[in-house]
């Protein structure tokens, strides 16, 4: 790893030059793992924590904090069974951890969580919370700034409502902040650490209790029925000791914008901003806890609005830097003299930089994949097209370099979630690995998808397998009619949900693809559904989203699970997962293997040993590519 090298970023810039079909990349080179992932400054910007690359014979991720000044980087030993859920500063001197797995519960797989903090000086790794509670043992509210207590809600059993206790980080003691309340699941609370409310379920809606500072009593000031009106609130901040805050809302635009907000009178005041395409994604409040710092938004690519004018200066000058490039500023320290910004673009994975504001220098933490520096890779470009009833869909095309763009290979790329996610532009090392072997990527927005409005996300209820499935036949259609697509050389290609709809569709549709690989992909929905910790957070948000998924209450989620529908499948298809998997289990592949295996049908299957819902070894990721490649090019070859 280069720590402050001082390499400009103009150095980090991949060529480009699609005049000839540039030579094939080696697997191995997209199957880098990055030397770090998912960084963040601590409070003093001297430290970087996030998932590093460790080993040269066998490399693999594992959560580490780099020295960015001195040797004295330090990695989380993470036990057997469990995953790195998330991962944050608690002061300079500790980090938390959220650690996952898979546990048995009434017969059924469900995912447990539970938080651990480590001590940076005694390198210990103590338990927090409970030893006995609930299955979410990761819900934080809040993190003292200086990392000396915390707010954790937690249940005292399944059976029993959340309560929210303050968590001594120092001596583990746990005072009862807000004692649980019938009906309420989820607690929030202010940057001040005071918890302001909470959300209560039932069958028919939702509530939301709300109190303006500590010591006074809750009252619900929002009721929504899930067969009504949406809520005006969509994500909020309250300023702390005040009912004034910010929201994202909906109701006027119909796309979610800032507003200032008045929660004793659940008034909406001024526009503070929007996108004039795309939801406002987060906002964040600046150091003083009362005025806004940013708003992030995705349109045709990754967006940030600085309302602090500094940052807002500085912003302008990075991009002004680095352009073409992008400059995306991913971590600050405390007092905001240290950033670490992120140089990169469709076609380049990229660096890091860490920026100090008293030198106005930029000097290079580390590259994502050095092994792609000057390699030609490809460019996504946004487009649009019409499904067959007329809603509009958005996504992006990746051409293969150095090909006429005419009757090529495709593959069709759904994203996973489904929904509330969505797919950009940034650098992808699977869309890359293909265009680079010949095929043409289409990674379709289908309805569901996040960040294009309310209305379009919720045009994806009820209609998994179904219309969001549609969606992607469509653009096949859409690609081919413009002479771009070869009809006869098709595959459907996805991970997670994404894997799911590659499997559903060479079911669904036969006659439309010639093969189909799936990466982690539900094949039973029924048995996904029993299985997420997210529908057991309460038995009534469980029922919502089985309805959410289902559609028509008279239809059986069987009839569009692949699993379930095994006879339909005439075409080859490649599975893939990791036996280590806490998203979706590994059993939802095996079932499905020993189900085409006994019905004769066509198929390749490997299980990754020791990996997760993604890839922390690059020998497995370097295994997975050339196993893909093989298959694509058996059944859908790209010359």
């Amino acid at each position: 790893m280069m720590l402050l090298g001082s390499v400009p970023p103009q150095a980090a810039v991949a060529a480009n030059a699609n005049s000839a079909q540039p030579a094939l990349i080696p697997t191995e080179d997209f199957a880098q793992l990055p030397v770090i992932s998912a960084p963040e400054l601590s409070p003093s910007g001297t430290m970087l924590l996030g998932m590093v690359r460790r080993g040269s014979e066998e490399p693999k991720e594992t959560l580490g904090v780099i020295d960015l000044f001195g040797d004295q980087h330090q990695f989380f030993p993470v036990s057997d069974g469990y995953e790195v859920a998330w991962y944050r500063w608690a002061g300079n001197g500790k980090v938390l951890i959220s650690l996952g797995r898979n546990q048995k519960f009434r017969g059924n797989d469900i995912y447990v969580t539970r938080l651990v903090a480590f001590d940076l000086a005694t390198r210990e790794t103590k338990f927090v919370g409970k030893r006995t509670q609930g299955i979410v043992g990761d819900d934080v509210l809040y993190v003292d700034p200086d990392g000396k207590w915390l707010l954790l809600s937690i249940q005292k059993t399944l059976e029993d409502y959340p309560a929210v206790y303050r968590v001594d980080l120092e001596t583990d003691d746990m005072e009862l902040v807000v004692g649980q309340r019938a009906g309420v699941w989820q607690w929030f609370a202010d940057s001040a650490g005071v918890v302001r409310g909470g959300y209560s379920f039932t069958q028919q809606g939702y509530s939301l209790f709300y109190r303006s500072r500590d010591g006074d009593p809750l009252r619900r000031i929002d009721k929504v029925r899930y067969d009504g009106p949406a809520s005006i609130i969509d994500g909020f901040v309250p300023v702390p000791d005040s009912d004034e805050g910010y929201v994202l809302s909906s109701e006027q635009t119909g796309r979610r914008a800032v507003y200032r907000f008045d929660f004793a009178t659940l008034t909406l005041g001024e526009r503070l901003f929007e996108s004039p395409t795309n939801d406002i994604s987060n906002i964040s409040l600046a150091p003083d806890k009362k005025s806004l710092l940013a708003a992030y938004y995705t349109d045709e690519r990754h967006r940030v609005e600085w309302f602090d004018p500094a940052l807002k200066e500085l912003q302008a000058a990075l991009d002004k830097s680095v352009a073409p490039q992008r400059a995306s500023i991913v971590s600050r320290s405390r007092d905001n003299t240290r950033l670490l910004v992120h140089v990169s673009s469709p076609d380049n994975p990229g660096n890091y930089y860490l920026f100090q504001m008293a030198t106005a220098t930029m000097n290079r933490v580390a590259a994502v994949n050095e092994k792609l520096r000057g390699k030609t890779l490809a460019s996504p470009k946004p487009i649009s097209y019409k499904a067959r009833d007329g809603l509009e869909i958005h996504g992006y095309l990746t051409l293969p370099p150095g090909r006429e763009a005419k009757g090529l290979p495709l593959i069709i790329m759904p994203h996973g979630g489904p929904y509330g996610v969505r797919d950009n532009d940034a650098y992808d090392p699977d869309v890359q690995f293909l265009a680079n072997r010949g095929y043409a990527v289409l990674q379709p927005n289908y309805r569901g998808s996040g960040g294009y409005g309310w209305a379009f996300e919720e045009r994806g209820d009820g209609q998994w397998g179904r219309a969001m499935q549609d969606d992607l036949d469509d653009g096949m259609d859409w690609l081919v009619k413009e002479g771009i697509a070869d009809p006869k050389r098709v595959c459907i290609v996805g991970a997670s949900y994404g894997g799911y709809a590659a499997l559903w569709g060479a079911t669904r549709n036969p006659e439309r693809y010639r093969c189909a690989a799936s990466f982690a992909g539900v094949t039973d929905i029924a048995r996904q559904l029993r299985y997420s910790r997210d529908f057991f957070y309460s038995g009534t948000e469980a029922r919502v989203w089985k309805e959410r998924v289902r559609g028509d209450k008279d239809a059986d989620i069987d009839d569009f699970s692949p699993l379930r529908q095994i006879d339909r499948l005439q075409v080859p298809v490649f599975l893939a997962h990791g036996d280590d998997d806490q998203r979706v289990p590994p059993e939802q592949s095996i079932l499905y293997a020993r189900a085409l295996e006994k019905a004769g049908k066509p198929h390749e299957f490997y299980l990754y040993k020791d990996e997760g819902h993604g890839f922390s070894h690059m020998s497995n990721r370097k295994a997975y590519f050339n196993q893909l490649e093989a298959f694509l090019r058996k059944h859908n070859p790209p010359d």
